[in-house]
């Protein structure tokens, strides 16, 4: 779930170092080949689907996992599954992409924006309960840049409400909280394989089921709505219609281009981790003399390396770093605007300043060039920009 420049062919070649790059990890080619030239069909849930569910299952512990062709399909899917309908309330940061809550709006729900923390920019755990109401039906938190939330205490507040807990997983897959997954919390939660995330197919997500009492309901609606998947374990000899649902399988393709970089997992993220760490230590002064504000990793979180990003003191100085950097050859991108203050946002009533933190670091934040490839030279090249810039008044 990432709004970047990076769709845009045209604007891609006027950058040396682009803001991401999808990276080639082991045996995609050949996993696609194999797919292709071994399965009677290419379509959904094939071999190469069942090993990705297989795989992520046992990586995780999770009772139940589902490919999907997006993150934004597995969100669709809670919602469905938790019964979203007309008159819910459903509490998302403003701060986070509009999947997270349109998933939502579009089965009716009324989004109750919720402002994020100043240090992770996750959604702020402080301010969770006085946005409950009777009408309540979900908490979505965000891990943002793959750092987890506080989780402790955003499912107390729920359970404690009788509230789903469903999280938005999609920066953070592998990142921990006092030792265990983001994503193994709420009932249900959600993994994005988009081509700016640390693993990928191209496009393509997941929905992790934590509550067993909803996997089947899941399999009939991520199958259109059919029994389909128990016909093909010979559970049923024919299968029907049974439930509302949609087409939300990707192709046995995709899936066998991510099993080749999943299974590479842990050469991925050791290089993600030596890129961010290289960014931190080569910005740390810099930072420090200037009033940028670096990424926040609480010392109980593992976090899963997706990004790097500075905050700078203002926006005047994010725009003319932006136009810098460009000159220069470097593609960096701000994030997410507030939702609050977005045309949706104001049609339920929200305005600005209603989520100041939000408001605050959507117009500061820029997010530096950051994928699975990039040399050191090409992060020294970044790093050594960053040094050079004085346009700061």
């Amino acid at each position: 779930m990432d709004v970047t420049q990076t769709r845009d062919n045209s604007k891609i070649m006027d950058y040396t170092i682009p803001f991401n790059k999808p990276t080639l990890t082991g045996d995609e080619f050949a996993y696609i080949s194999m797919a292709i030239k071994n399965d009677l069909h290419i379509s959904g849930d094939g071999t190469y689907t069942r090993k990705c569910h297989a795989m992520l299952e046992q990586m995780l512990g999770v009772p139940k996992v589902l490919l999907t062709t997006s993150c934004t399909h597995a969100l669709e899917m809670s919602a469905m599954l938790l019964n979203v309908q007309e008159g819910d309330e459903v509490i998302v940061p403003s701060f986070t992409f509009v999947s997270t809550v349109n998933a939502f709006v579009l089965r009716g729900a009324r989004p109750v924006f919720a402002d994020v923390r100043p240090d992770t920019l996750n959604m702020d755990e402080t301010k969770l309960e006085a946005l409950i109401t009777p009408r309540t039906k979900a908490i979505v938190p965000v891990h943002y840049a793959g750092v987890a939330c506080e989780m402790d205490a955003i499912t107390e507040i729920a359970s404690r409400h009788g509230v789903a807990v469903v999280e938005d997983n999609a920066h953070g897959l592998l990142a921990k909280y006092k030792g265990r997954y983001t994503g193994t919390f709420g009932a249900l939660a959600t993994q994005s394989f988009h081509e700016t995330k640390n693993f990928t197919s191209g496009e393509g997500g997941a929905l992790l089921v934590n509550d067993p009492a909803l996997i089947e309901r899941a399999e009939i609606i991520r199958e259109k709505g059919t029994n389909r998947s128990r016909f093909f374990r010979g559970q049923v000899d024919k299968y029907t219609w049974v439930d509302v649902g949609s087409s939300y399988l990707p192709s046995d393709i995709l899936a066998a281009f991510l099993f080749a970089q999943l299974e590479n997992r842990e050469a991925i993220q050791a290089k993600r981790a030596l890129i961010w760490n290289r960014y931190h230590s080569g910005l740390e002064g810099w930072a420090a003399e200037f009033g940028v504000q670096l990424p926040t990793v609480p010392p109980h979180c593992e976090q899963a390396y997706h990004m790097f990003y500075i905050l700078l003191p203002s926006l005047e100085v994010r725009t003319r770093l932006i136009a810098y950097l460009k000159h220069l050859g470097i593609q960096a991108v701000f994030h997410y605007l507030p939702l609050n203050t977005s045309d949706m946002g104001q049609s339920f009533g929200y305005k600005a300043g209603d989520c100041p933190v939000t408001e605050d670091v959507s117009d500061r934040l820029l997010r530096l060039p950051f994928y699975n490839s990039m040399t050191a030279e090409e992060q020294l090249r970044v790093i050594h920009a960053l040094h050079a810039f004085r346009d700061w008044h």
